[in-house]
């Protein structure tokens, strides 16, 4: 009753067609031989291998989950070590490491479309390889050259899988409260022992071997998070044997079943440090921003799945009677146009609130996957183009947009999965069909990598006000110039299917998004001058603000590419989708905007009761 089918061609449109990304490899010497057709080409591959191997073994794996034993063992579900052999067997692991280092060499962009279908496929798999290539960037960029030789291979291969350790018991999201020591010795290595909590894959029997990446502290080392070091912490020594550590238990969780959550114990293991002592979070930042954003790509994961299943639901059921619909509007220009039923009743999907609920997610996931795919340009870009002044300029997008993505998207497929359950009524509720398990998998991606709360925070206080809003105007401008892009092209495509000047409608929805947007920042910034503690209290309705502003930006690219061919029902489809974004989404900016402001308005304070 449930499956995926990987949104291929939306996801090229949005490779080709909105973003124009083919034309910017040869900008870029590491992709300069990289083209559309061998993009298609992984794309399609990857498609295969998840709707093939990784998605069928998702239901039941849900209902088994991993098992764990009193000797530390963890065993995975049914299916997950032949999936696993084979995503490694095919590649899939090296798809973006460099090619000098063993991988294939190819853009973030295209890892980034992987990730959005192998989380929308099976959530609970896709987390032992989920911090793999942030282990991998980490490595890359800080361990010394002979730990980069000895573990980089087996990561870039998938032979090794790695974790990232920074959680314990009494430092949640504070990690300047980590108690775990580093104790010298004299070849060099390091004594860990702690414990650490929550850490994914901390053990299982997909690999023999595992990396621990262990935020730890030295002796000495001041306190806070400046005493923090990282430290590199096998599973098995060269030797063959097993390291100090141990599984001390997996977690029952709410969803994401399949993916063990452990509980680990370091007692006197064998470690390197990675970086400088003390430095340990910037080493690990590296990772943990990447985790970021692959963890936005699970939320749009959700949401894809959750909008194409429900959409094939709401077509099949059939229940009351619909009001007729004209013969023009938007009925008119849906690709699938539903029918009306006989003595059954019609089918749901021509019901006002079943046409709202899904024509919002469909907005959110075409909108959202346009960002997402942006933002892996910009990294590209950021890596490996040859202006520093563009690099730099792609950075300070990616700054920005990773805090909003993951708030965002994660956000949204949550409550984008809930609202497609209502669409099952009383059969959503169950197994069987499937979106019961999406609501539950979504709802970590909303907590772990740093909280939305925390993204938030990161957002307004790091990212808008800590710079003085120079990378804002920056990305503000990139948005702009879409505008009056929609707005040049508009004389020469004027009208859509349903004659409405759709490109001037788009360039002004989003000017005047980007102009209120402004405003409201410029506001919060001087407010936060008299006020420090307003724009935390806020920090959630910037950031929902922002991403509406976002979100405007991808329709209207989105909207134009799609003019481009005109009488193709597909490319209307996407501009109808677009259209209600703009005209039922967007207009949630005033209200943000509005709550932003201070308007002597205050946060009462908690009182037990």
């Amino acid at each position: 009753m449930w499956s995926y089918e990987p949104p291929l061609r939306a996801m090229r449109f949005v490779i080709d067609e909105v973003l124009d990304a083919p034309a910017d490899w040869p900008r870029l010497p590491a992709h300069a031989d990289f083209d559309a057709d061998t993009a298609a080409a992984v794309i399609a591959e990857a498609g295969k291998f998840v709707s093939e191997v990784i998605a069928p073994i998702n239901g039941a794996a849900d209902l088994e989950g991993c098992k764990w034993t009193p000797d530390g063992k963890v065993t995975t579900p049914a299916g997950y070590r032949d999936a696993w052999r084979a995503y490694v067997d095919a590649g899939w692991p090296a798809l973006a490491c460099d090619a000098d280092l063993g991988g294939q060499g190819l853009p973030l962009l295209l890892n980034a479309v992987l990730n959005e279908m192998l989380a929308a496929g099976n959530h609970g798999w896709t987390m032992y390889p989920g911090l793999l290539h942030g282990a991998y960037e980490c490595i890359k960029a800080h361990a010394s050259p002979a730990l980069r030789e000895r573990w980089l291979p087996g990561i870039v291969s998938g032979e090794t899988l790695a974790t990232m350790c920074l959680t314990e018991p009494q430092a949640g999201s504070d990690l300047g409260q980590v108690r775990t020591r580093a104790e010298p010795q004299a070849d060099g290595s390091l004594r860990i022992s702690g414990n650490k909590i929550f850490i994914s894959g901390g053990e299982h029997d997909l690999t023999d071997n595992i990396v621990h990446l262990v935020l730890c502290r030295l002796p000495d080392a001041p306190a806070g998070s400046k005493g923090l070091s990282l430290a590199l912490v096998p599973k098995l020594l060269d030797d063959g044997s097993r390291n100090a550590l141990r599984c001390d238990g997996i977690e029952k969780k709410m969803g994401i079943k399949g993916s063990a959550t452990c509980v680990m114990a370091f007692e006197g293991a064998t470690g390197w440090l990675i970086g400088e002592p003390g430095r340990g979070l910037n080493a690990m930042f590296v990772m943990m921003n990447s985790a970021r954003l692959h963890v936005a790509m699970q939320g749009l994961g959700h949401l894809e799945a959750a909008t194409q299943n429900a959409l094939r639901y709401v077509h099949e059921r059939t229940q009351g009677k619909a009001r007729p619909a004209p013969a023009n509007g938007l009925a008119a220009s849906m690709t699938v146009a539903p029918q009306r039923g006989g003595a059954a009743g019609d089918p749901i999907a021509l019901h006002a609130p079943v046409r709202r609920i899904l024509s919002r997610l469909q907005a959110l996931a075409e909108g959202q996957r346009v960002l997402a795919y942006a933002t892996a340009q910009w990294l590209d870009r950021a890596e490996q183009h040859p202006d520093a002044a563009e690099r730099e300029k792609a950075l300070g997008h990616v700054e920005l947009m990773t805090p909003l993505l993951k708030a965002m998207l994660t956000e949204n497929g949550f409550l984008g999965a809930s609202d497609a359950l209502q669409l099952w009524g009383g059969y959503g509720y169950v197994h069987e069909y499937g979106i019961e398990q999406t609501l539950r998998d979504s709802r970590i991606a909303m907590i772990y990598e740093g909280t939305n709360e925390i993204q938030a925070l990161d957002l307004v206080q790091r990212k808008l006000l800590g710079d003085e809003g120079r990378r804002l105007g920056a990305l503000l401008d990139e948005f702009a110039a879409e505008a009056a892009a929609c707005r040049a092209a508009s004389e020469a495509c004027d009208r859509d299917a349903l004659g409405t000047p759709v490109l001037r409608e788009f360039a002004t929805a989003l000017e005047d998004a980007i102009v209120a947007f402004r405003a409201g920042a410029e506001e919060l910034a001087q407010v936060a001058r008299d006020d420090p503690g307003w724009p935390a209290a806020v920090a959630g309705d910037v950031l929902k603000a922002f991403g509406l502003v976002a979100l405007a930006w991808g329709w209207a690219r989105s909207a134009r590419a799609a003019a481009r061919h005109p009488g193709d029902a597909w490319y209307a489809q996407r501009i109808v989708i677009a259209g209600h974004g703009r005209d039922w989404l967007l207009p949630e900016l005033r209200l943000r905007l509005e709550l932003v402001r201070p308007c002597g308005r205050e946060l009462p304070w908690l009182v037990k009761a």
